[in-house]
């Protein structure tokens, strides 16, 4: 049986930006599976930073994106809850103040899957093989439930957090200026709104509600008329009157860290190593940052030292431990402030958002690490 360089498990896009980047090096890169087929009313969205988009830049997947898939996040507005009669706190981030070109870009997941596939099929050192294929380093992206990552004994305890996220795609009767918009509202819920181009361009939003199972379960539940109801209540038209422009999907939301991420001859990457809640937009960032990561350790590595050496791996390790666990933390901590069903915690929490906005260099700061930069 002929070997690679490295053989990547997972064929989605932290797998594929992985195996197009250590092919641009000159490896071999066996891949399992087959190719996934395009999801039918595929409704996700990615919020990419500065740094995934340089990584995809690079390896020349960005500029082969249709027009039509991308849109910039220029401001972005975070308003706090407004119940027990409170005012509601607000955050505003300003790309244009921070000096950047935008804050973010929100990209057709589609489309993205869609352009890592065909530049896959064109790369002439990137095969597909068997799953027991010799490999020097093996790369496992199989997400969450990755089996391989089980047959590792590596420990991986997801923590629910007994609530899920609703997506869809929405259309506005005004247009979203490359506003993003998000709602931390009682009980937990997160409800964001992010300036997209499909269907409508100009004028339409990727959604990703957060809420508790049996209240995400009844908004799935709902006529699309009752839901555009519940949708514009929860907006307060700050968007506009918003409605449907196709199917809901629904996924549990967890926090996940593996125990290791690397060992002798393996290393983990994406949601197979670490999972957080999406509120920040970040799991993605993640894990394409743990792609650049390894693909700096591979290419920086000693001449003598082979590609699944433990020692090299744990350079990897070391230079994402820091993100991977700041991000965790980060929206754990959000998220439970916010579900604090308390009026001290829900004072606190607009007091804080309101107090953040009067402090450009923290704001700054914040937008520079979401950013990735």
């Amino acid at each position: 049986m002929q070997s690679v360089d490295v053989l990547v498990r997972g064929r989605g896009a932290v797998g594929s930006s992985l195996a197009l980047s250590l092919a641009a090096q000159g490896l071999s890169v066996g891949m399992t599976g087959s190719p996934e087929a395009p999801r039918a009313n595929d409704v996700r969205t990615y919020a990419l930073n500065a740094a995934s988009v340089a990584l995809l830049g690079e390896l020349k997947i960005w500029s082969s994106l249709p027009a039509d898939a991308v849109s910039p996040v220029y401001d972005m507005i975070v308003c706090g809850d407004a119940a027990q009669g409170q005012p509601a706190g607000r955050l505003s981030f300003s790309a244009w103040r921070q000096g950047a070109r935008e804050l973010a870009v929100i990209v057709d997941a589609a489309e993205l899957d869609a352009q890592l596939a065909t530049a896959l099929r064109f790369s002439p050192h990137v095969h597909s093989v068997a799953g027991d294929t010799p490999a020097a380093l093996t790369a496992l992206c199989e997400g969450r439930e990755s089996a391989a990552r089980e047959a590792l004994g590596i420990e991986f305890k997801p923590r629910p957090y007994g609530h899920r996220a609703v997506a869809a795609r929405l259309l506005a009767d005004r247009a979203h200026q490359g506003v993003a918009r998000q709602w931390f509202q009682p009980g937990g819920e997160v409800l964001a709104l992010l300036p997209f181009e499909k269907p409508v361009p100009g004028a339409s939003y990727g959604l990703v509600w957060s809420c508790a199972e049996a209240r995400a379960m009844q908004l799935m539940g709902l006529p699309a008329a009752d839901f555009e109801r519940e949708l514009n209540a929860a907006t307060g038209a700050a968007a506009g009157e918003l409605k449907l422009g196709s199917e809901r999907a629904s996924w549990p939301l967890a926090l996940a860290r593996a125990d290791a991420v690397s060992g002798p001859g393996w290393v983990l990457l994406g949601d197979a190593a670490h999972i957080v809640h999406p509120l920040a937009g970040q799991g993605l960032n993640l894990g394409l940052g743990d792609v650049a990561a390894l693909s700096r350790v591979l290419a920086g590595r000693e001449a003598w030292r082979p590609l699944g050496d433990e020692r090299l791996l744990r350079r990897y390790a070391r230079e994402r431990l820091a993100p991977t666990l700041a991000m965790g933390e980060l929206t754990d901590a959000l998220q439970r402030l916010f579900a604090h069903p308390s009026g001290a915690a829900q004072n606190l929490r607009n007091r804080g958002l309101d107090a953040l906005d009067q402090l450009p260099p923290l704001k700054r700061w914040l937008t520079q690490r979401a950013l990735g930069l």
